[in-house]
């Protein structure tokens, strides 16, 4: 099959455009990561063709594209492989912005959303309960010419892989930090310097972003969109540390989830070196939050540093109720919190971790706690449908997603108030 592709693609060239092929490099493609509500996606490809095409020249059938996703981890490497839908494609400058004159890049967009697995970036092992980001291996075949000035252009066959963009994940950074034995990695984002004192957001991650790759505690799931400049707004710049387990931060000392965790003082040393190496840090203004293992984690830093957060958003938290007890509620209970699960999460019921604990605080007289519990997780872009028409729905675990987009509010002081604008207003001076 490989060598009548190769026959096919020779006898469709001229021997003017024969010529010039043996002169230019090879032709390369890049692609374009995006991290959405189910993870990361890999939406669009740039094609170099290596010569300069006029702007109308392409169309969304003048390329095929074909995918084989492989994970290098598994028993049997090749996850899946097949033909993407090309969506949208134009010509483009080498960044993959449209182009306004001629130029010689393509931008290939494909059909992305929460069931389209051949777009998917990782791949979750359900053998480590991890993620992790997989190779996913293009081959674009021209299927129509492009006509230019000079020629046509047919029959290229582009598999040359020249680098990825990974949006808003680029913008962080990585580093690890030590203490008393024990390591922990982590991604950071750094606001434009204002010259004015900065908020800072932690982020602890769920348990299938474990592990020594940072970039997956923020990718795994939406938590890069803390840096978009939406989110950003709110806080008119914020730093964000996402710090990374090599296991889970349910790790506890005499069992899984036992109301402690290994990481818990090599976790609090690095937030305090990091605050004290970022001098625009505002100490009154730092916020923690997590999901699930990160939610649980979330709790025990509130439960054993109450005076240093200003504020916590635990989502789908994992630390059982009747873990939590009397006193932790008295010394918590002037903090600002805000619960954020799910009726029809069937991995951490509501019922037995974050309601009755809620419910507790308030019966204990915390003024500025909060609970919003969903009756499900679905899809609030409108993007994304089932055949009944009816939104798309989540796993009920992944209440994250609410966070992630500021789908959440609650009516407070008499005005509806997002998680974002609430948090923004919070501060130890208040």
């Amino acid at each position: 099959m490989l060598c009548a592709l190769a026959a096919s693609t020779v006898l469709s060239f001229s021997t003017g455009v024969m010529a010039m092929n043996r002169k230019r490099s090879p032709n390369t493609y890049q692609t374009v990561t995006e991290v959405e509500d189910w993870g990361p996606a890999i939406s669009k490809v740039i094609i170099e063709v290596g010569k300069m095409i006029p702007v109308n020249s392409i169309t969304t059938d003048t390329f095929k594209v074909h995918v084989v996703r492989i994970d290098d981890r598994m028993e049997s490497p090749i996850l899946e492989e097949g033909y993407r839908k090309v969506t949208k494609a134009y010509v483009a400058d080498k960044n993959g912005k449209p182009a306004a004159k001629e130029e010689k890049f393509v931008m290939l967009e494909m059909e992305i959303g929460p069931a389209v697995s051949l777009g998917s970036a990782m791949n979750f092992n359900m053998k480590t309960y991890l993620n992790d980001w997989i190779d996913s291996k293009y081959t674009i075949t021209q299927q129509k010419d492009i006509v230019t000035p000079e020629g046509k252009v047919s029959g290229l066959v582009v598999d040359t892989f020249k680098g990825g963009i990974k949006e808003l994940v680029d913008d962080f950074k990585t580093g690890k930090a030590s203490h008393d034995g024990v390591t922990l990695t982590y991604a950071d984002y750094t606001p434009a310097k204002d010259k004015k004192k900065n908020p800072l957001i932690i982020w602890l991650h769920g348990m299938g972003e474990g592990g020594t790759d940072p970039t997956i505690a923020i990718a795994g799931n939406k938590a890069v969109n803390f840096a978009s400049k939406k989110i950003q707004s709110y806080f008119g710049g914020a730093y964000v540390l996402a710090p990374q387990t090599p296991t889970y931060w349910m790790d506890g000392f005499t069992e899984i989830g036992d109301g402690t965790s290994k990481y818990e003082k090599t976790l609090i040393e690095l937030i305090k070196t990091y605050v004290k190496k970022n001098k625009d840090i505002d100490p009154n203004r730092i916020y923690i939050g997590g999901d699930s293992n990160g939610g649980y984690m979330t709790m025990l830093m509130i439960r054993d540093y109450p005076k240093y957060f200003a504020a916590a958003f635990p989502t789908c938290e994992a630390l059982k109720d009747t873990l939590i007890k009397d006193e932790n509620i008295q010394s918590i209970k002037s903090l600002p919190i805000w619960f954020i699960t799910a009726k029809t999460d069937k991995l951490i019921n509501a019922y037995e971790y974050a309601v009755p604990t809620y419910e507790r605080l308030v019966k204990a007289g915390a003024k500025n706690v909060h609970l919003s519990l969903f009756d499900n997780v679905i899809d609030t872009s409108g993007l994304y449908k089932k055949a009944d028409g009816t939104p798309f729905e989540y796993d009920g675990h992944w209440s994250w997603i609410y966070v992630y987009n500021n789908d959440i509010e609650a009516k407070i002081n008499e005005k509806q108030t997002t998680l974002m604008e609430w948090l923004a207003t919070q501060s130890l001076k208040n």
